[in-house]
């Protein structure tokens, strides 16, 4: 695998803590906190009990990874020099790649890279171009090797170096992906906003797109109905803002 010099979070803070875990309870301590069954804690008068919440979990949340097939990677398509290293890698520079394949490195959130562990072999990426004058989705990827580490974190001379991170615990991860196709015309986020505001008027499939609820992360997840509704406007006339 070529060693790549690519940009993935702009804005990385590699002083940024891990969150840390949520507290666990004692058995004992949730009995305490823990109302009669009918009762209210406030009060303890009767009442009704609750129905369970019918509302399905949003792809990517920590709770619900799995149901996360389909992903969003961006990279930056235009010249960009950090530390006298070229940031530029476009879906054109990873079709020139060995076997069109390439490490999907210097991811430094800690929230993607959380997603990309949670990526499988076989599952489909948008390659989108970011930081450039027209970003927007430029072609179509797969995860051909799974979540392993990192070696950019280690290397001094790399912008993505983290003196922090350590051979024996390693804090970042990356991805292999394979080249699957380009779109046959490039969709602009100008036009992917004009859905994503109609679907939050109608309910639609974008109303949840992280593209637009968590704008800077680099690597993003998309449910099914997301990628392929994204998918069922590439032959179709672009709409305007």
């Amino acid at each position: 695998m070529p060693q790549l010099k690519k940009k993935r979070e702009r804005s990385a803070n590699l002083n940024e803590a891990e969150p840390p875990a949520k507290e666990v309870k004692s058995e004992k301590m949730k009995e305490k906190e823990t109302p009669p069954a009918g009762k209210d804690r406030r009060s303890g008068r009767g009442r009704t009990p609750m129905k369970p919440s019918s509302t399905k979990k949003q792809c990517g949340t920590q709770t619900n990874l799995e149901s996360c097939s389909h992903w969003l990677l961006k990279s930056e398509p235009e010249n960009r020099l950090e530390h006298g290293v070229d940031m530029k890698f476009s879906i054109e520079d990873l079709k020139a790649q060995p076997n069109q394949t390439a490490c999907w490195d210097g991811v430094r959130n800690y929230q993607a890279r959380n997603f990309m562990k949670a990526m499988k072999i076989g599952q489909e990426a948008f390659f989108y171009h970011s930081n450039c004058k027209e970003p927007g989705i430029a072609g179509i990827v797969k995860i051909v090797k799974e979540a392993y580490v990192d070696h950019t974190q280690f290397e001094k001379n790399n912008p993505h170096y983290d003196a922090s991170s350590t051979q024996e615990n390693p804090k970042w991860s990356m991805v292999d992906v394979q080249f699957v196709r380009q779109l046959r015309r490039f969709i602009p986020l100008a036009e992917l906003k004009v859905h994503f505001r109609e679907h939050q008027a109608i309910g639609g499939p974008l109303k949840n797109m992280v593209l637009f609820t968590r704008q800077r992360l680099s690597v993003q997840p998309l449910t099914k109905e997301e990628y392929e509704f994204v998918l069922s406007v590439e032959d179709k006339k672009p709409s305007s803002a």
